[in-house]
């Protein structure tokens, strides 16, 4: 592994100016080695606004033509998750480093081409799952790996929030099978579901349901369930819902066979273990989170990401979410979708 930490200030491409692209440019902009150089949007009224907002002077509609610049370093693809890998792998054929919205795209064959092509070009692949790098997921990941917990037996990630009709009506896209590739919890639920493997392993076998029961005009599910059984014995469950009002926090809970552990919002609001638990949570800064507003997210878990894939570069090894990290939780999801279709188990 090199080491190399180098003065060289990296240019960064947005491409897609909806609700997260404002999130990534802030983050960008705090970032003393990073420069949000181009923006590009199939509108171009929102590509120049983004633009206007963070002082960048180039403007593009077509993504393509963006990625003929050799002086652009990194692209953030924030497009709708259907156009994630087909994207993406047109970036890494252009040489540029690819940092991909959740989820890595609808399809694992998609996905799977997509690392593929970053493979073959040398170039690395990140996903943004921020909420790895909250303070609360990194003592808690800390403390199983130690042993506080004991053995785990029990882990269930619950996301109770709430959509207005009018969010699905704002793009043709949205909650569509062919281009969000699900509902809730492709969208908003797989942060926490993913937080959820990250700290509980592999998922052996899952039976799920989903159903419509909140919106109109939509093809994909805004409520949700799932009965999981973990590769280490353990069991689980997954509740997701965009029709809870007025919206709860994402809530993961951990429990072991020495002591449990709860994060509510990106806090840790109860870490209890052996004879020195608290009953309590460590304290842990509060952030926004989307619950019922999906501008509501604060950006600095997006910087330590960013920051993550620079020092990826420099350093020469791999972001600490891969692209084959990224497609754990879309396996569970489409899984999910899978019993839900069938009303039979499946195995993973």
């Amino acid at each position: 592994m090199m080491n190399i930490k180098t003065d060289k200030i990296y240019n960064f491409g947005i491409i897609g100016a909806g609700n997260v692209s404002k999130i990534h440019a802030k983050a960008i902009a705090e970032i003393g080695k990073a420069r949000l150089l181009a923006v590009c949007s199939t509108n171009i009224d929102k590509a120049r606004a983004l633009a206007t907002d963070f002082g960048v002077d180039h403007i593009y509609t077509d993504y393509h033509e963006m990625l003929q610049r050799d002086d652009l370093d990194i692209v953030c693809i924030l497009t709708p998750n259907g156009t994630h890998a087909e994207i993406g792998i047109a970036a890494a054929e252009a040489a540029k480093h690819v940092i991909i919205e959740k989820p890595i795209d609808i399809s694992l064959d998609k996905a799977d081409a997509l690392i593929n092509a970053c493979k073959d070009s040398h170039v690395k692949l990140g996903i943004i799952f921020q909420h790895r790098f909250d303070e609360s997921t990194q003592f808690l990941k800390d403390a199983v790996e130690q042993g506080n917990l004991g053995k785990l037996i029990l882990g269930d990630a619950h996301i109770k929030w709430y959509r207005s009709q009018d969010y699905y009506d704002s793009g043709a896209w949205r909650g569509t099978w062919g281009m969000d590739g699900g509902g809730v919890l492709i969208n908003q639920g797989i942060h926490t579901i993913d937080l959820l493997l990250h700290v509980m392993g592999d998922v052996e076998s899952v039976c799920g349901y989903c159903s419509t029961l909140g919106h109109e005009r939509i093809e994909v599910e805004d409520m949700a369930t799932a009965a999981l059984r973990f590769k280490n014995g353990a069991l689980g469950t997954i509740i997701g819902s965009t029709c809870v009002h007025p919206g709860l926090p994402a809530r993961l809970e951990i429990h072991g066979t020495k002591g449990s552990a709860i994060i509510e919002g990106d806090q840790l609001v109860r870490y209890e273990v052996g004879k020195e638990g608290t009953g309590k949570g460590k304290d842990t800064a509060s952030v926004e989170t989307g619950a019922s507003d999906p501008m509501a997210i604060d950006f600095k878990a997006h910087k330590l990401q960013i920051q993550d894939m620079i020092d990826a570069i420099e350093e020469g090894r791999e972001p600490l979410v891969t692209g084959e990290e990224g497609k754990k939780a879309l396996s569970l999801i489409l899984a999910i979708y899978e019993s839900a279709k069938t009303g039979k188990p499946v195995k993973l």
